[in-house]
């Protein structure tokens, strides 16, 4: 045994010292290029003409040469306008040339023949390979062709794209737009080109006829956009399962496939203004879902609240904010993530002066005029942050942090958050002024507000149960005290009232003619244009500041 290992030792030993021999790398450079195709010696300068010729590969291949210079383009169909080539990447590589020469060489055979003769030879052959240069750069063409449509060779647009590739000027000079004929099915025999299909794969009518298509539809630069072959690999939903539906007028039987975990659709009710007759009862797929709530906390909805005893009977017309306010951060938040438990008790309008207002079902606010004090005003405020944190977190926010003293003017701290729904005049409570009337406690705004005189006698798509006159004079003073507490002071009914005597009276405020349109973003809002907005702020800026300076030079 000993002597056995000593004997591979030395074995493996000698194997380790004998290295293949180092040859240096050739300093030449060539330039290799995968051509998709076939090439012999005989159609090399075919292939070079479907390449560009030798400009375009010698461009490709510089050594500083641009993204867009680099790139290769492969026609099979050179001279061809309407031809869609291959684009080629070029690359780089470390690819090595070799040289590889066969040679034969023949061998005596040490083996006799039968009669003894020792002539036979025997033939071997002997392969060299060199190394003669390096491939530092690759063209490949691994991008799909894009579709390609040949349009008819004799139309005149086919002769004039023919004529400015090879600038042609009197071609183009006698280019003439031919006479609409109308002719856009011809049949065949016609004297134009015809199509080969496989009569197989028409009707006997067809057979006879042969019509085809006369458009004179030319290609596009590009038909796709998509280069790389993408993998599919369809497979059908795990979670799909045949079932068998019944037509109920015809009584047929027909199979779907039907997923069982999609989606259920649940939330509250939507219709819109120009709807007659309101939801009386929640949909069904949400009503099969009630118990599966926390029962207590439908009744509380349904029913009481917990902080100011209001509820859907009482006031049967809420904004979200509003309806969260009532309940403690947990349940609100239980409100808002259910989806479903909304929908239980109320329905939403989708545009008019109640738009993404909470209804009680049953409650038709366009038929009674005290639902005046539940129209809700909106306006956009661009300051206001996208990221919006959650119910919990607004909730529980310390009363003390930097965002509250923020929020705080006229040496207020710490609102309660739970009434970020009423609009006092006074305090900035919100980031976003989205108010229902009932909500907004300024004196001034109320005085509007419950004025009886400026109501209609019927409910209206853009204004509600008040006059134009009201509702615009109503959002201006709302607007302008609300973006001066944006801007950190209060305005007076002073400045309100002059605002309002530059707006003028209810003979300057123009009908709203056009129709409404259905929609998220309607003129129920109130919003003004960014740039009115903009020149309501500056002005009041302005004026501000001429009454700071008049101050300091009465003093």
């Amino acid at each position: 045994m000993q002597a056995d290992d000593s004997q591979r030792l030395a074995s493996t030993s000698t194997a380790a010292v004998t290295l293949a021999q180092e040859h240096p790398l050739p300093t030449t450079h060539f330039y290799s290029i995968e051509y998709p195709g076939y090439v012999r010696p005989t159609s090399i300068p075919q292939a070079l003409n479907a390449l560009g010729g030798n400009g375009s590969i010698d461009a490709a291949f510089r050594r500083n040469a641009s993204k867009q210079d680099s790139l290769l383009e492969l026609n099979l169909r050179p001279g061809n306008p309407f031809s869609h080539p291959i684009p080629g990447d070029i690359v780089a590589t470390n690819n090595i040339v070799l040289k590889v020469v066969k040679r034969k060489r023949r061998k005596a055979n040490p083996t006799e023949n039968a009669s003894g003769d020792n002539s036979c030879e025997a033939v071997v052959d002997e392969y060299t390979a060199t190394a003669i240069g390096v491939i530092p750069k690759t063209a490949r063409f691994r991008s799909m062709a894009d579709y390609q449509f040949q349009p008819e060779v004799e139309d005149p647009i086919s002769k004039l794209r023919v004529a400015i590739g090879e600038m042609d000027v009197d071609t183009i000079r006698n280019f003439r737009i031919a006479q609409e004929k109308e002719d856009y099915i011809v049949q065949e025999g016609s004297g134009e080109l015809s199509l080969d299909i496989d009569p197989q794969l028409m009707t006997d009518s067809e057979a006879v006829s042969n019509p085809r298509s006369n458009l004179r539809l030319f290609p596009p630069p590009l038909f796709s956009r998509q280069t790389i072959a993408q993998n599919y690999n369809f497979k059908a939903n795990p979670m799909s399962v045949p079932t068998t539906v019944v037509n109920e007028e015809t009584g047929e039987e027909t199979k779907r496939l039907i997923n069982r975990m999609r989606w259920k659709g649940v939330g509250p009710t939507s219709i819109m203004f120009a709807e007659r007759g309101v939801p009386a009862k929640p949909p069904p797929n949400a009503e099969q879902m009630r118990n599966t709530f926390d029962q207590k906390l439908l009744k509380d909805l349904e029913e009481v609240d917990l902080y100011n005893s209001l509820n859907f009977k009482k006031r049967p017309v809420w904004t979200r904010a509003s309806l969260f306010n009532q309940f403690s951060p947990d349940d609100a938040r239980e409100i808002h993530n259910s989806k479903v438990i909304l929908s239980l008790v109320c329905y939403i309008f989708q545009d008019g002066p109640w738009r993404d207002t909470l209804v009680r079902f049953g409650y038709d606010p366009r038929d009674d005029p005290a639902a005046r004090f539940y129209q809700r005003l909106y306006f956009r405020n661009l300051n206001h942050p996208i990221a919006r944190p959650s119910v919990v977190t607004r909730r529980q926010e310390s009363r003390y942090s930097v965002t509250s003293q923020n929020r705080t003017l006229a040496g207020e701290q710490g609102k309660d958050e739970r009434n970020s729904h009423v609009f006092d005049g006074q305090t900035l409570s919100t980031e976003t002024a989205a108010f229902q009337l009932c909500d907004i406690t300024d004196p001034m705004l109320r005085e509007m507000i419950e004025d009886e005189e400026e109501t209609r006698e019927t409910c209206n798509e853009r204004d509600g149960w008040y006059t134009a006159h009201a509702l615009e004079r109503i959002k201006a003073v709302l607007r302008f005290k609300f973006f001066s507490l944006l801007e950190g002071y209060v305005a007076t009914d002073e400045e309100c009232e002059k605002l309002l005597e530059q707006q003028g009276s209810a003979s300057t405020v123009k009908p709203f003619a056009r129709r409404l349109r259905p929609g998220r973003h309607n003129l129920a809002k109130g919003a003004l244009p960014p740039e009115e907005a903009a020149a309501m702020r500056l002005r009041a800026a302005l004026e501000k500041k001429a009454k700071g300076l008049k101050g300091q030079s009465r003093h």
